[in-house]
């Protein structure tokens, strides 16, 4: 049946069950032909369009993220963060007036993550590279991420550069994208150093 498949589709999203799914199909359903393609050319588009920034590997339309290309930013401060909601997080802050690298995970061996399949070995060639003053490490502060800021410090270790790490206003095991505005905004201005 057509709409049990639409339903099936729609409950894979994150956050979607069933019976959301449902509601959704039906929404859908109800809506002009040209709302339906319109939104369905609009998916399309954003899987087959948006590209990583070749610096800091978030979402962009052009090869550079419009951070990365703001001369406005300050570019020797590079903010380290797990996944793209981290950035659009922290950019909410509307603190934080730095650079952004997007690791694409955290090291986690239960999941078969490794240090290799995150970009960090990106990160150090970035920071190789000169004119970065201070790298923050905004982590989720689990395991995973006290773990990944270790091991960034680590490759960190010979190099002329300020490691700090947010404060930790936010709470222990709390992911990033659902800690409020001001806390996050709070922990970016209050980092300290990672020693």
């Amino acid at each position: 049946m057509l709409l049990e498949k639409a339903v099936n589709e729609f409950s894979k999203l994150p956050g979607i069950g069933r019976k959301t799914a449902m509601r959704l199909a039906l929404h859908l359903l109800r809506q002009e032909t040209s709302v339906v393609e319109a939104f369905g050319y609009a998916m399309i588009t954003l899987k087959q369009e948006v590209k990583y920034c070749k610096v800091c590997h978030n979402i962009s339309d052009t090869e550079v993220c419009q951070i990365c290309a703001n001369p406005q930013r300050d570019n020797s401060t590079i903010c380290v963060v797990e996944n793209i909601r981290d950035v659009m997080a922290v950019e909410g802050t509307q603190q934080f007036r730095g650079l952004y690298h997007v690791l694409g995970g955290v090291i986690s061996p239960m999941d078969g993550i490794g240090p290799g399949d995150l970009q960090i070995e990106s990160l150090v060639d970035r920071v190789a590279q000169g004119g970065i003053n201070e790298v923050i490490l905004a982590l989720s502060s689990t395991m995973e991420g006290d773990t990944t800021n270790f091991y960034i410090y680590r490759k960190f270790d010979k190099m002329e550069v300020k490691l700090t790490v947010i404060a930790r206003g936010i709470s222990i095991g709390d992911e990033l994208e659902y800690t409020d505005e001001v806390t996050l905004g709070r922990s970016i201005v209050n980092r300290i150093s990672f020693k």
